[in-house]
């Protein structure tokens, strides 16, 4: 078969896949042969605590049924009670719990079947997720001397996935250009110092799937420190690995290549790094390991070849060559693709793919290899490609590509759907389609058919549409008009044919008025208490309904019965001031709408009048560029002129247009006027008071002044790029031309990197485009105005950027948080790898700030790829911020993007900054408090809350006041005397009141105060009113102890037992009145006493030690050997917890094989996740360690005997492996 033709068959089945897609949708039956939708990864490592579930999914008419292959034989899943398929899926799931997971591994296949064909999945690899224990090892002591290189060897036991490796003492080791950890897990010193003496350096090794952690013995390493020991002198460097001058390194196609370079050497060398005859792909290319490690990520062909590693220092250099190879799997040119073809059709499947080495192709048909599948006249198999010709009705089949070499495989299904289908169509019949005239129309005809159906249309049943202005037929049958008239409206049929029959479909165009707005609302100047009405009279097409809306300054209309909307007008009834703005109509269609504003003055509601006009205008004092005016005012009707307006007309380049010119002040008559070169001059005065301006005054006679070359050129002169390679010039012109022949000379060039200017002369424009610059790049710009008389001044240089590739919008949800948006710059422009955007902000000020107290602290936030939007939280209320974006590659930071502001809304205030009480009285205590540290907006007040406390401290009820944001200080009166109260005190602002602040206080005795001193105690008695000198006073009554007092003023109280608490009381008692006035001494309770609280505390910790201690010996003596045979066989593996510096050792036992202490080991050597949660979780990869509180995890690495086990576990502050592990992680 020629190719041409096979080009055309390709074109026929890829149109036919789009529409089959929608039919396969909307409508049914339409045959199809399975498709498989969804299936699990080729290499699945499952969790041993969890559920296998192996996915398969397809689809297809009829729905495909499922089966499954274990190691190549068929695997029965009903067989099995602990395999599930899923009901109308073929996804399995597999319970292997109380199973030995290791039965489950395999290599599984799904097919999908149905009387179509056959569509059978990826070989797909289960393994169960291993993380076997450490070899068991005995650590000889290191003693080295200083300055010398060392390796400690990590050697971790192989797990799968392999284990993350890393290093700790008492806490992670700190890795730097001396220290380093290689890929292997081995810790390399590029020379020793003292401070690496230690006795614990431990090689851990986490395992991700498990959960668990392994640990190494641990390794000691002493230095010796002294001239006789012969310290190592300075050397030049030598690599400890990769060893030799070379090394080899495969790696596959679109994988990251990791190289790897650590030298010894003092003092410690520097790597650096290159690729021999090339450059490194900056673009993929990082360092990490302090450049003892590059990486290099989706890898091509091109990325083979020598790279050189040097390590320098002062004493020389040493070089390594490490030779890569690039392979590469299979992977896809072009995959094979869904065919659906009609009877004596022709089709062509292709299964492109390359690889190094060169993939082979193998094709099978409904899973079976193509040489084995019941032979066929009409399929033909030439390498990647299968031939199909004159196809017949039943040889429906889905076709398998295979593609593999020795570093993988690609496997493909591609359905080949035999179907006679006459024509349907698929877009609603009798659909209405309306559009505005001029603007496009597209009518619809979705088809199906099987030969691809032809579509013809017809206007009202008999005219024939052709390709051609202003119809276009598109190839989805879609007719477009391009500018829909209201002639093109009618019937419309569309008829789709192939060689099985016909089908149409009609459909309706309507083509409508668009809506305009006739008589648009006028500028208003209503005095206030008056009416003023806008009208809005508009045209719209009668069929459709038109919605009229107002709006006031582009929001709703105020909710008040003084604005009244009517069909074509608003009217405002007894303006106020506050009803001055904009006013806009919009007039909406469900096709279209329009709008029209104008503006409402309100004035004063005095009946002044205008003044009138000017008159008599003359021209004097005439120069060059100058003349004086002088007019005659007109009558201002006893109103003052407040001023005199001058405009004048240039007859000569804006006739009819008048420009205000000066104005002066209204006692004037005369104005000295300075002219510009170039112009046809007629003068015209206009006179204002405080209702308005008068009309204007006859012009004056015409004064014409000479040309002359330019006085000074535009103004606001910018540059800053619309796009990210160019660069808009722009100014604005307020100046006159002095001449005919006015032209821009616009300059430009590259800041610090251009020294020639590039120029071009402008005509009549207000900018200038400069295209091809890079992006966001400083320019100096200078835009010069000359005529036919020459040059204007030299122009002042500005700088401006070129164009950028994101814009920047925030949004401020609240007086705490905002989000900032922008636009992600392109992929070129990043100039490397996109490591995210760095969002830079602060505060500048507090919007009650002044303008010169800035807060210069600058806060960064990171947002991580390829993001555009992102939050910032922590903001202060009512404040102003700025911020500005970089880009973030590998290489550091780009350009800062414009700055742009924001304000955040007012917030609730902080506490008061104090609260105090003053001069307590017997009935009233003054306050004192001062303003909130921070406001946070504008300070409203205060409010205070105040109740009693009576002697069992029960609250009263509580008062409120509140206090205007100056008043600082107030007394309360009518309070009870010898009575507590609490005040709670908050500041509020119009978002509402802070946080609190309490305070409590007594008034003073109105009968009588005591003193109680310490030792034995001196009551000190003041009579009330109610006594008199000779009163008796004495202590007690009922079964209190009493002593009689005579009348003086104190009593010594003896016999006082040390720590005892004693209420005293004082009572005064009238020979004459039997009226016993008792005052109550502040009774002391026991349980508020602090030595009686600590004693509590001590003795309830010391039940709970005792109770944790008894609880450890109990479950030790369940899960471990007893105390004694700990002591006597002494496992080299049990470390004890040092007491001095708080690290720690490993506590297994190696012949038990035990894992984490607490948690539970299945026979597989895995452990469960619902039955254990005390391992670490993500460590050394940011996540959170988890801890159960029985020490589970201490248990595991502190090996001290059982009494200090106890006494480490009980202590929260001393350095343990859990803090190690906690901050690590």
């Amino acid at each position: 078969m020629s190719l041409p033709n096979l080009r055309q068959y390709v074109h026929i089945a890829l149109s036919v896949r789009v529409c089959l897609n929608y039919l396969f949708i909307h409508i049914s039956p339409v045959p199809q042969p399975p498709t498989i939708t969804l299936q699990s990864p080729k290499d699945y490592i499952f969790d041993p605590r969890e559920n296998i579930v192996i996915h398969c999914e397809a689809k297809g008419k009829p729905h495909p049924s499922f089966s499954w292959t274990r190691n190549g034989t068929h695997f029965d899943v009903e067989k099995d009670s602990k395999v599930l398929m899923k009901p109308g899926s073929g996804t399995l799931v597999i319970d292997i719990s109380g199973e030995k997971a290791e039965a489950f591994e395999g290599t599984y296949q799904c097919t999908a079947h149905n009387e179509h064909g056959t569509a059978v999945s990826n070989n797909i690899v289960i393994r169960q997720s291993r993380s076997p224990l450490w070899p068991k090892e005995q650590n000889e002591d290191i003693t080295v001397q200083i300055g010398v290189p060392l390796v400690l060897q990590c050697r971790p036991p192989a797990g799968l996935p392999p284990p993350v490796i890393f290093w700790m003492d008492n806490s992670k080791l700190p890795l730097d250009k001396r220290v380093s950890q290689a890929l292997n897990g081995d810790l390399y010193f590029s020379n020793i110092l003292p401070e690496d003496t230690r006795s614990d350096y431990i090689c851990y090794a986490r395992f991700p799937h498990t959960q668990t952690i392994q640990q190494k013995q641990p390794i000691s390493v002493s230095v010796l420190n002294s001239k006789r020991n012969n310290p190592e002198g300075e050397r030049r460097p030598g690599f400890m690995m990769p060893l030799g001058p070379t090394s080899t390194k495969l790696v596959l196609r679109g994988e990251t290549l990791v190289l790897e370079c650590i030298a010894e050497g003092l003092p410690t060398p520097d790597i650096s790094w290159q690729k021999d005859g090339g450059e490194l792909p900056t673009s993929r290319t990082s360092f990490q390991n302090f450049n003892k490690r590059l990486k290099i990520s989706d890898v091509n062909e091109a990325d083979a070849g020598n790279y050189r590693c040097t390590a320098t220092n002062n004493m020389g250099t040493a070089h390594h060559i490490i030779k890569v190879t690039v392979k590469a799997a299979p992977f896809w040119v072009s995959a094979p693709r869904n065919l659906i073809l009609a009877p004596n059709e022709t089709g062509i499947l292709t299964c492109r793919v390359s690889g190094e080495p060169k993939p082979k192709i193998s094709w099978f048909v409904n899973g079976v290899p193509i040489g084995n599948a019941p032979e066929d006249h009409s399929r033909k198999v030439e390498d990647d490609t299968v031939i199909l010709s004159n196809v017949q009705s039943g040889s429906s089949a889905v076709y398998q590509c295979n593609a593999s070499n020795e570093f993988g495989y690609l496997m493909a299904n591609a359905f080949v759907n035999v179907l006679a289908e006459p024509p349907r169509v698929l877009s609603p019949p009798n659909q209405v389609y309306q559009v505005i005239t001029n603007n496009p129309a597209l009518l619809h005809c979705s088809s199906f058919g099987s030969p691809i159906p032809t579509i013809t249309w017809f206007k009202d049943s008999q005219t024939s549409i052709k390709n051609g202005d202003p119809f276009v037929i598109h190839e989805n049958g879609t007719l477009e008009i391009h500018v829909a008239q209201p002639l093109n409206s009618g019937k419309y049929t569309c008829i789709a044919t192939n060689n099985l029959g016909i089908k149409e479909n009609h459909v309706y165009l309507e083509v409508k008025e668009p809506t305009r707005i006739l008589k648009q609302p006028e500028y208003k100047v209503v005095q206030r208490g008056m009416s003023a009405v806008f009208e809005c009279k508009v045209k719209h097409d009668p069929s459709l309904i038109p919605i009229m809306t107002w709006l006031k300054d582009n929001g709703e209309l105020p909710d008040d019965e003084r604005f009244e909307v009517d069909t074509d007008s608003l009217t405002i009834k007894d303006v106020t001031d506050g009803d001055e703005g904009t006013y806009t109509c919009i007039m909406n269609t469900t096709l279209d709408q329009d709008s029209a504003s104008a503006m409402l003055t309100v004035v004063e509601a005095t009946p002044t009048p205008k003044p009138d006009p000017p008159s008599d205008l003359e021209l004097t004092d005439q120069t060059e560029r100058s003349v004086q005016l002088t007019w005659i005012p007109g009558d201002d009707h006893n109103s003052p002129t407040h001023k005199f307006l001058i405009q004048y007309e240039d007859l000569l380049h804006q006739p009819g247009v008048w420009i205000n010119l000066t104005e002066v002040a209204g006692t004037s008559t005369t104005a000295q006027l300075n002219l510009s070169p170039y112009v046809y001059y007629s003068f015209r005065v206009l006179a204002e008071n405080e209702v308005g301006y008068s009309r204007p005054s006859q012009p004056s006679r015409q004064y014409r002044t000479n040309p002359a070359a330019p006085d000074e050129n535009p103004s606001d002169v910018q540059g800053a790029g619309t796009d990210p390679d160019n660069l808009v010039i722009s100014w604005t012109v307020r100046f006159q031309s002095n001449g005919p022949g006015l032209e821009y000379k616009v300059q430009w060039r590259q800041k610090d990197v251009e020294e020639d200017w590039s120029s071009m002369n402008v005509v009549n424009a207000s900018q200038f485009v400069v295209n091809g610059t890079p992006t966001f790049v400083p320019y100096e710009i200078k835009v010069q105005a000359l005529n036919d008389y020459g040059n204007g001044p030299e122009p002042k240089v500005v700088t401006g950027y070129s164009g950028e590739d994101r814009d920047m919008q925030v949004m401020v949800h609240n007086s705490t948080l905002a989000e900032v948006h922008w636009q992600p710059v392109s992929a070129s422009s990043v100039r490397g790898k996109l490591q995210g955007y760095k969002v830079y902000y602060r505060r500048d000020r507090g919007l009650q700030d002044s303008e010169h107290e800035k807060e210069l602290q600058e806060q960064v936030l990171t947002f991580s790829g390829n993001r555009s939007e992102g939050r910032l939280p922590g903001l202060q209320p009512y404040s102003l911020y700025s911020l500005f974006i970089r880009v973030l590659n590998n290489k550091g930071e780009g350009p800062p993007s414009p700055v742009k502001t924001f304000e955040t809304p007012e917030g609730v205030p902080g506490p008061p900054s104090f609260l105090n009480v003053l001069n307590p009285g017997s009935g009233s205590l003054s306050l004192e408090w001062g303003p909130p540290m921070n406001n946070n907006g504008r300070l409203a007040g205060y409010t205070l809350k105040y109740q009693p406390v009576n002697n069992t401290s029960e609250l009263g009820p509580v008062k409120v006041m509140n206090f205007l944001s100056n008043e600082t200080s107030f007394t309360l009166g009518n309070l009870n005397s010898s009575m507590l109260y609490k005040f709670y005190l908050s500041a509020k602002t119009i978002k509402g009141s802070g946080p609190t602040i309490t305070e409590e206080a007594f008034t003073v005795l109105d009968t009588g105060e005591f003193m109680i001193h310490s030792d034995n105690y001196v009551s000190h008695l003041i009579p009330g009113p109610n006594s008199s000198p000779s009163t008796t006073p004495f202590l007690g009554k009922e079964d209190w102890i009493k002593e009689m007092v005579n009348s003086s003023h104190s009593h010594m109280i003896k016999g006082l037992k040390p720590g005892t608490s004693y209420r005293v009381r004082v009572v005064a008692r009238d020979p004459v009145d039997s009226t016993v006035h008792t005052v109550p001494s502040r009774q002391v309770d026991i349980a508020t006493q602090g030595w009686f609280i600590g004693l509590m505390c001590a003795i309830a910790l010391l039940i709970l030690v005792l109770l944790i201690v008894c609880f450890i010996k109990r479950n030790k003596g369940g899960k471990y050997p007893v105390k004694e045979k700990e002591e006597a066989h002494q496992d080299p593996e049990i470390q004890p917890m040092k007491e001095d510096d708080g690290t720690f050792g490993e506590y297994s036992d190696t012949e038990d094989h035990k894992p984490l202490k607490g948690s539970r080991t299945p026979s597989n050597g895995t452990v469960r996740r619902d039955e254990s949660d005390d391992s670490l979780v993500d460590y050394g990869e940011g996540g959170d360690g988890q801890f159960n509180e029985d020490g589970s995890f201490i248990g595991q690495y502190s090996g001290k005997k059982e009494k200090d086990t106890h006494e480490g576990n009980e202590s929260s502050e001393a350095p343990s492996p859990v803090n190690a592990m906690n901050s690590f992680v």
